[in-house]
């Protein structure tokens, strides 16, 4: 098979992220940024196109330096310093203003992984809520998943841990009971349970303030759980702030996120500028199918340098690799939506606390999850989509590989090709970020270690892993 990075150069002037449709304004301003954050390498440019209703005489569009410039509560800054958030990022930095100004606006925000988004829209709740009625629903944040979901209620309980009163519950299969119904001021779930508590009258969303989706392009596609979310903004108050985010917006999805969101502003960063930075992309050119267990299991040493995420296509063929590498002797564990949610919740958890370092997943765990040690992402399976598996993922590859690098820390991903499908589908990935991919062989262990090492150890990610190739989107 040809050197991939060799067919795959790096255009000069990638396009950017598609216009934002017609509801928008032409007051759109673009903002250079240089200055690095405590959080973030934040040399990107940041898109925001303001709504119609913005009045722009009012210039809402103002960076601010620090978390105290927001006027946000004493009990929310002390959160925030508690863990270690000193400075906002270049992304907070734009969207806090414009999210907590009054009256409340809808927002549409796409920005990559790691850069902040949970914070900006967790500090926009907690700044909405009214603790002094800490049982009365006032919020609500749909996630795809009871593990995403779960992740952001504890964001939310750990950046409001000093506010009193506050009451964060999660809408999960299995967690609100039925004879309190829910009975908190902030509420984290999934659409299909929200939609059931509300019919059951378990979840009363007459004094709702703010919505957010999470991962909007995937929870907003029809093809996904788009019916849903429409049928819970269907019950809710009509006068409710909508916040989307997500580290990807496909067009047709930006569009419907458009309607769904009236008159929202919009923040984006353009198309080139997705891939994170901090990860060094790289490929494994294997010679069959049948040969991607063996190489994978000889990784293994590299992936429990720090911890790794394994995605695979399906459930079974996550259960099988499981099974097999047990049988050869290494630890690892395997996390799918056939599990049960406890069962799933457990899982996690011991990934999260080290007691297991390697997971194996299918794309219920693309989505969100933060673990800090991640520093290794094996596509075992090139992310495909449409009938039959025939047209390559880019925005599940996005999401997948931004499992590591996270906040500025480095991280390495590495996808295995084995024949022309996996071969052009990645190729194809590649020119659509502008990605110049790293390529490994079987065939030299010493450099495919000594290029992963390189990475993993070192204390800031570097610009170039090889010669006449760069990692990540530059």
């Amino acid at each position: 098979m040809a050197d991939l990075a060799s067919r795959i150069s790096k255009p000069e002037d990638a396009p950017a992220a598609a216009d934002a449709g017609a509801s928008t304004s032409a007051a759109e301003t673009k903002i250079e940024t240089a200055e690095p954050s405590n959080l973030v390498d934040n040399e990107y440019e940041v898109e925001i196109k303001l709504s119609d209703l913005q009045n722009d005489k009012e210039n809402p569009l103002f960076s601010v330096s620090s978390f105290e410039e927001l006027g946000l509560s004493k009990a929310i800054n002390d959160g925030l310093l508690a863990m270690n958030f000193k400075k906002p990022s270049k992304i907070q930095e734009r969207a806090l203003p414009l999210m907590l100004s009054d009256p409340p606006r809808n927002m549409i925000a796409q920005s990559q992984s790691g850069t902040g988004k949970t914070a900006a829209f967790v500090l926009t709740v907690l700044s909405r809520v009214d603790l002094t009625k800490p049982t009365q629903p006032q919020a609500l944040i749909l996630a795809p998943s009871r593990e995403l979901a779960r992740q952001i209620q504890m964001v939310v309980q750990t950046v409001g841990q000093f506010c009193e009163n506050l009451i964060v519950e999660a809408a999960i299969p299995g967690s609100i009971s039925r004879e309190t119904g829910v009975k908190s001021s902030v509420v984290v779930g999934t659409p299909g349970t929200v939609m059931d508590l509300v019919r059951r009258r378990q979840f009363d969303v007459s004094h709702l303030k703010v919505l957010v989706i999470d991962e909007a392009d995937n929870m907003l596609d029809q093809q996904g759980m788009g019916e849903q979310c429409v049928r819970v903004k269907n019950m809710l108050p009509k006068t409710i702030q909508i916040l989307l985010f997500s580290a990807t917006f496909p067009d047709k999805v930006l569009q419907y996120a458009e309607k769904y969101a009236p008159n929202a502003n919009q923040m984006k960063l353009k198309q080139q500028e997705l891939t994170v930075k901090g990860i060094s992309q790289m490929y494994m050119d294997c010679p069959a199918e049948k040969d991607k267990y063996d190489i994978l299991c000889k990784l293994y040493g590299l992936m429990t340098i720090g911890s790794s995420v394994i995605f695979v296509r399906t459930r079974d063929s996550a259960t099988e690799i499981q099974r097999r590498m047990e049988a050869d002797g290494h630890k690892v564990s395997a996390l799918h939506g056939a599990y049960e949610g406890a069962s799933r919740d457990a899982l996690l958890d011991d990934f999260r606390s080290g007691r297991s370092k390697v997971l194996i997943t299918t794309n219920v765990l693309a989505r969100g999850i933060d673990v800090s040690t991640v520093s290794m992402v094996i596509n075992y399976d090139i992310p495909m989509k449409g009938p039959g598996d025939r047209e390559p993922d880019a925005e599940t590859y996005l999401h997948r590989i931004g499992r590591t690098g996270r906040f500025g820390r480095v991280g390495v991903s590495i996808s295995f090709v084995y024949d022309r499908k996996s071969f052009d589908a990645l190729s194809h990935i590649a020119e659509f970020y502008g990605i110049d991919l790293i390529q490994l062989s079987p065939d030299d262990w010493d450099f495919t270690e000594q290029k992963v090492q390189e990475v993993i150890k070192s204390s800031r990610a570097k610009a170039d892993y090889a010669p006449n190739a760069t990692s990540g989107s530059g």
